[in-house]
């Protein structure tokens, strides 16, 4: 994982790229980001807990096993989209749900982000902004850098890996159920411990 910007071979110029602090598809999809197992079920998941709106960013850290551990959901300002600014806001987000992993040698946790914005699932400089703001993000909390998600009024697409669907979308009701929702297990029963913590608790 790197810091920075590369530089762009689009239609933007690098200097106007740098500025901006934003990153085009065929950059993020050089990255490395880690493909996700089950996409429509993080998002269903994200969508069911946050019911976000346009101009709604969620930002989500995941286990090993795409178990959701923490998530944050804020609304944009209205201002020129910077991945500087979006890096601060999802940095901010991030320590107050979850501590850091920077005294791990490799991240074990990922993070996601999902933005709910109008228009279609295209690319956007914004997008863009966002892609920049995440990675650089992810890498001052010691976590993995996850996929971008977009959300609109025609479904969800994960930029930068051509996977997408029509549920949820922007105007969606929440899923009745989703496994990222799915309550914790029952506690194991049985053995030692327990028999001394229920004599304990008979006294």
């Amino acid at each position: 994982m790197t810091l920075g910007f590369a530089p762009s071979s689009a239609s933007l110029s690098s200097s106007a790229a740098s500025a901006n602090r934003l990153l085009e598809p065929a950059e993020w999809a050089s990255a490395g980001i880690p493909l996700l197992r089950s996409p429509r079920e993080v998002v269903s998941g994200l969508h069911a807990r946050h019911r976000p709106k346009p101009a709604t960013a969620i930002v989500a850290v995941l286990d090993p096993d795409e178990r959701l551990l923490a998530s944050a959901s804020f609304t944009r300002r209205q201002t020129q989209a910077d991945g500087w600014m979006f890096r601060n806001a999802l940095l901010d987000q991030l320590r107050r749900v979850i501590p850091h992993d920077l005294r791990r040698r490799t991240p074990v946790r990922t993070a996601v982000l999902l933005y709910c914005r109008e228009g279609d699932g295209r690319w956007t400089e914004e997008d863009g902004a966002w892609m920049w703001g995440l990675r650089d993000a992810c890498t001052l909390h010691g976590l993995r850098c996850g996929a971008y998600i977009t959300l609109t009024r025609d479904g969800w697409q994960v930029l930068g890996e051509g996977r997408g669907g029509r549920r949820p979308h922007a105007d969606s009701e929440p899923e009745p159920f989703a496994l990222s929702e799915a309550p914790p297990p029952l506690p194991r029963t049985g053995g030692a411990a327990s028999e001394v913590l229920r004599r304990a608790a008979a006294r």
